[in-house]
Protein backbone atom coordinates (compact mmCIF):
# COMPACT_ATOMS: atom_id res chain seq x y z
CA UNK A 1 0.00 0.00 0.00
CA UNK A 2 1.41 3.42 -0.84
CA UNK A 3 2.55 5.88 1.87
CA UNK A 4 -0.02 8.39 0.85
CA UNK A 5 -2.77 5.91 1.26
CA UNK A 6 -1.58 4.47 4.03
CA UNK A 7 -1.11 8.42 5.43
CA UNK A 8 -4.78 9.20 4.17
CA UNK A 9 -6.43 6.31 5.95
CA UNK A 10 -5.02 7.16 9.38
CA UNK A 11 -6.49 10.84 9.01
CA UNK A 12 -10.39 9.92 9.26
CA UNK A 13 -11.96 8.41 12.37
CA UNK A 14 -12.48 4.35 11.83
CA UNK A 15 -15.85 5.14 10.23
CA UNK A 16 -14.96 7.64 7.98
CA UNK A 17 -11.96 4.91 7.25
CA UNK A 18 -14.31 2.29 6.72
CA UNK A 19 -17.11 4.39 4.75
CA UNK A 20 -14.10 5.03 2.58
CA UNK A 21 -13.03 1.75 1.99
CA UNK A 22 -16.48 0.03 1.41
CA UNK A 23 -17.60 2.67 -1.50
CA UNK A 24 -14.08 2.05 -3.14
CA UNK A 25 -14.72 -1.48 -3.04
CA UNK A 26 -18.55 -1.01 -3.90
CA UNK A 27 -17.09 1.11 -7.31
CA UNK A 28 -14.11 -0.88 -8.04
CA UNK A 29 -16.24 -3.93 -7.70
CA UNK A 30 -19.91 -2.46 -9.76
CA UNK A 31 -16.70 -1.79 -12.62
CA UNK A 32 -15.34 -4.63 -12.96
CA UNK A 33 -19.00 -6.41 -13.00
CA UNK A 34 -19.35 -3.74 -16.05
CA UNK A 35 -16.71 -6.13 -18.14
CA UNK A 36 -17.31 -9.71 -16.29
CA UNK A 37 -21.57 -9.04 -16.62
CA UNK A 38 -21.91 -7.04 -19.42
CA UNK A 39 -24.82 -8.71 -20.91
CA UNK A 40 -27.01 -7.63 -18.00
CA UNK A 41 -25.81 -3.84 -18.18
CA UNK A 42 -26.24 -3.69 -21.92
CA UNK A 43 -30.34 -5.52 -21.24
CA UNK A 44 -31.12 -2.42 -18.92
CA UNK A 45 -29.96 0.60 -21.48
CA UNK A 46 -32.43 2.35 -22.55
CA UNK A 47 -33.26 2.14 -26.05
CA UNK A 48 -32.97 5.48 -27.01
CA UNK A 49 -29.15 5.50 -26.23
CA UNK A 50 -26.52 4.06 -28.76
CA UNK A 51 -23.81 1.67 -28.53
CA UNK A 52 -24.77 -0.15 -25.28
CA UNK A 53 -21.87 -2.22 -24.80
CA UNK A 54 -19.50 0.48 -25.69
CA UNK A 55 -21.60 3.47 -22.84
CA UNK A 56 -21.55 -0.11 -20.12
CA UNK A 57 -17.94 -0.43 -20.74
CA UNK A 58 -16.80 3.49 -20.64
CA UNK A 59 -19.09 3.66 -17.37
CA UNK A 60 -17.36 0.50 -16.20
CA UNK A 61 -13.70 2.33 -16.48
CA UNK A 62 -15.11 5.28 -14.74
CA UNK A 63 -16.20 3.21 -11.90
CA UNK A 64 -13.04 1.71 -11.39
CA UNK A 65 -11.46 4.64 -11.83
CA UNK A 66 -13.10 6.53 -9.32
CA UNK A 67 -13.14 3.82 -7.06
CA UNK A 68 -9.07 4.15 -7.29
CA UNK A 69 -9.50 7.96 -6.85
CA UNK A 70 -11.47 8.11 -3.82
CA UNK A 71 -8.37 6.10 -2.14
CA UNK A 72 -6.22 8.39 -3.53
CA UNK A 73 -5.92 12.29 -1.69
CA UNK A 74 -4.70 14.26 -3.80
CA UNK A 75 -7.70 13.21 -6.18
CA UNK A 76 -10.34 12.36 -4.01
CA UNK A 77 -12.59 15.10 -4.72
CA UNK A 78 -12.57 14.97 -8.03
CA UNK A 79 -12.96 11.37 -8.62
CA UNK A 80 -15.64 11.54 -5.89
CA UNK A 81 -17.16 14.37 -8.22
CA UNK A 82 -16.50 12.09 -10.96
CA UNK A 83 -19.03 9.10 -9.64
CA UNK A 84 -21.52 11.36 -8.36
CA UNK A 85 -22.08 12.93 -12.00
CA UNK A 86 -21.47 8.90 -13.11
CA UNK A 87 -24.32 7.99 -11.02
CA UNK A 88 -27.19 10.98 -12.55
CA UNK A 89 -25.59 9.30 -16.12
CA UNK A 90 -26.87 6.25 -15.25
CA UNK A 91 -29.86 7.06 -13.85
CA UNK A 92 -32.15 6.33 -17.06
CA UNK A 93 -31.00 3.47 -17.17
CA UNK A 94 -32.54 2.63 -13.72
CA UNK A 95 -35.28 4.60 -14.38
CA UNK A 96 -36.17 2.42 -17.61
CA UNK A 97 -36.01 -0.62 -15.80
CA UNK A 98 -39.00 0.63 -13.29
CA UNK A 99 -40.96 2.08 -15.85
CA UNK A 100 -40.38 -1.54 -17.76
CA UNK A 101 -40.90 -3.88 -15.56
CA UNK A 102 -42.43 -6.28 -18.11
CA UNK A 103 -38.50 -6.37 -19.72
CA UNK A 104 -36.82 -7.26 -16.53
CA UNK A 105 -38.69 -10.68 -15.41
CA UNK A 106 -36.10 -11.61 -13.10
CA UNK A 107 -36.38 -8.85 -10.85
CA UNK A 108 -39.73 -7.56 -8.52
CA UNK A 109 -41.15 -4.89 -9.80
CA UNK A 110 -41.10 -3.28 -6.47
CA UNK A 111 -37.54 -3.89 -6.03
CA UNK A 112 -37.03 -1.97 -9.42
CA UNK A 113 -38.69 0.89 -8.27
CA UNK A 114 -36.58 0.35 -4.50
CA UNK A 115 -33.67 0.62 -6.52
CA UNK A 116 -33.99 4.28 -7.58
CA UNK A 117 -33.58 5.97 -4.25
CA UNK A 118 -30.08 4.01 -3.55
CA UNK A 119 -28.37 6.23 -6.67
CA UNK A 120 -29.14 8.98 -4.25
CA UNK A 121 -27.84 7.36 -1.21
CA UNK A 122 -24.71 6.31 -3.33
CA UNK A 123 -24.65 9.73 -4.20
CA UNK A 124 -24.54 11.41 -0.49
CA UNK A 125 -22.15 8.45 0.53
CA UNK A 126 -19.80 9.56 -2.45
CA UNK A 127 -19.99 13.04 -1.26
CA UNK A 128 -19.32 12.48 2.64
CA UNK A 129 -16.07 9.91 1.77
CA UNK A 130 -14.77 12.20 -0.66
CA UNK A 131 -14.85 15.09 1.39
CA UNK A 132 -11.13 16.08 3.19
CA UNK A 133 -11.26 13.87 6.20
CA UNK A 134 -11.29 15.68 9.68
CA UNK A 135 -8.70 14.93 12.34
Amino acid sequence: MSESIRAALKSGSPGQTIALLLASAFFLAAGIGHFTHADFFVAIMPPYLPAHLELVHLSGVFEILGGVGLLLPPVRRAAGIGLIALLIAVFPANLHMAMNPELFPDMAPLALYIRLPFQLIFAIWVLRVSQPQEV
